[in-house]
């Protein structure tokens, strides 16, 4: 009986990791279409498991994406970036001037 409930979890937990690596890999509608099963699929679910609020917070999920590219402050490539100035770390030498090195051994 151990060697069943054994192979059953191995088998849940390789098709978690499964569809968390097609989550992650996967384009956006697929992603939103998992979320919107998933939230469907909780909502169903018996009251007693209380999954009501993470059923709400995955249909919130799936149904919008986030403000900016960040999710953050809503204005990202909105500024007007000016022309990027060169730092003193760049060092410019002609190639005429770089010569091959001599061994010292």
């Amino acid at each position: 009986m151990n060697a069943v409930l054994d192979n059953f979890l191995v088998g849940v937990l390789l098709l978690a990791s499964v569809a968390y690596a097609v989550y992650k890999l996967g384009p956006r509608a697929l992603k939103r279409r998992m979320l919107q099963t998933m939230s469907s699929a909780l909502a169903a679910a018996p009251g007693f498991f209380r999954l009501r609020r993470v059923a709400q917070k995955l249909d919130a999920a799936s149904s919008g994406s986030a403000p900016g590219a960040c999710g953050g402050c809503d204005n990202c490539g909105t500024e007007s970036s000016s022309e990027p100035q060169s730092s003193s770390a760049d060092i410019k030498i002609p190639v005429a001037k770089i010569r091959r090195r001599t061994s010292a051994l």
